[in-house]
């Protein structure tokens, strides 16, 4: 029986770590999918179109990982992609207490979807898409490859330069 496993996330942008989550997932999954979620109520660096192709071309060399985006609960994309795995990736203890409360609320919404936490590597622990937003201005592209793909630093310059 094939496994499938999908990483939900906002990867706005992509880093690193969560790139170090999806290469390690792929591994572990026959079908490995990244779903962008969409929150009307935030505001996005990158629209949802944008980071599937920042995630689609970062991912290019991992044959069995697909991207796609989404709105509403995440169970419900999981479900609707044939899925009963949620990966989803911690850092830090803090991170662990928001994603407990959302793995006893999704196993509340659809008791059939396990979550499954992937620690991010040690050397990612402290980078965030926030921290990301707030270097970019300031750190050169040498420095800037040290926290996200470096295939992505032309679309992130150009994005905070508006």
């Amino acid at each position: 029986m094939a496994s499938t496993a999908v990483y939900t996330g906002s990867f706005d942008p992509i880093t690193l770590g969560h790139l170090n989550v999806i290469q390690r997932s792929s591994r572990l999954f026959d079908e490995f999918i990244v779903g962008i979620g969409v929150n009307p109520d935030k505001t996005a660096l990158f629209d949802a179109d944008e980071r599937v192709e920042l995630i689609r071309r970062v991912c290019d060399g991992l044959p069995n990982v697909t991207v796609k985006s989404f709105s509403g609960l995440a169970v419900r994309f999981v479900r609707d992609c044939g899925a009963r795995t949620i990966v989803r990736g911690v850092r830090s203890l803090s991170d662990m207490e928001v994603e407990f409360t959302m793995t006893l609320a999704n196993r509340k919404l659809d008791p059939d979807i396990e979550t499954v936490f992937l620690m991010a590597d040690d050397e990612f622990s402290h980078v965030s898409s926030s921290l990301i937003k707030q270097i970019t201005p300031l750190a050169s592209d040498e420095e800037l490859a040290r926290f996200v793909p470096q295939q992505i630093i032309p679309d992130l310059r150009a994005k905070l330069q508006d």
